[in-house]
């Protein structure tokens, strides 16, 4: 019996036109490992995906999402014993970035400079394989 999970993630844009990376905690996230990513998290039924993505958000990054965000796209995450449809968003957002436990670093960078670090989470690369970096 397979478990359906719904994921949101967002890449945010700061007032300089940089964006939000943060490195994933091989702590908290064994079977992933430590690997650049956007914030999000899987959502709790029940209350809407801009309240979940807000909650992750500040949780997370200590940061608010200004605006209205906008969805670049959706993935399935199919795993053997769950299945995550991720839904990724566009958005800004303000304030100073406080990290959690769930993060070991985090950069603002442009979208170019996001392409090279290592290592990407696999997911991300085809999130940023949305975007025309020439």
């Amino acid at each position: 019996n397979m478990e359906l999970q719904v994921g949101v993630k967002i890449l945010l844009k700061n007032t300089d036109g940089k964006y939000l990376v943060v490195c994933r905690s091989a702590e908290k996230y064994p079977t992933v490992g430590a690997k650049w990513d956007i914030p999000g998290g899987r959502i709790n039924p029940g209350t809407s995906l801009m309240e979940n993505l807000k909650r992750e958000v500040m949780e997370e990054t200590g940061l608010d999402i200004t605006g209205e965000p906008k969805l670049i796209t959706t993935q399935d995450i199919l795993r053997e014993t769950f299945h995550v449809i991720r839904l990724t968003y566009f958005g800004n957002a303000s304030g100073e970035v406080k990290i959690s436990d769930e993060v070991t670093d985090h950069k603002w960078l442009s979208l170019k400079e996001i392409k090279t670090l290592e290592p990407l989470d696999k997911y991300f690369k085809e999130v940023l394989a949305h975007f025309d970096l020439n």
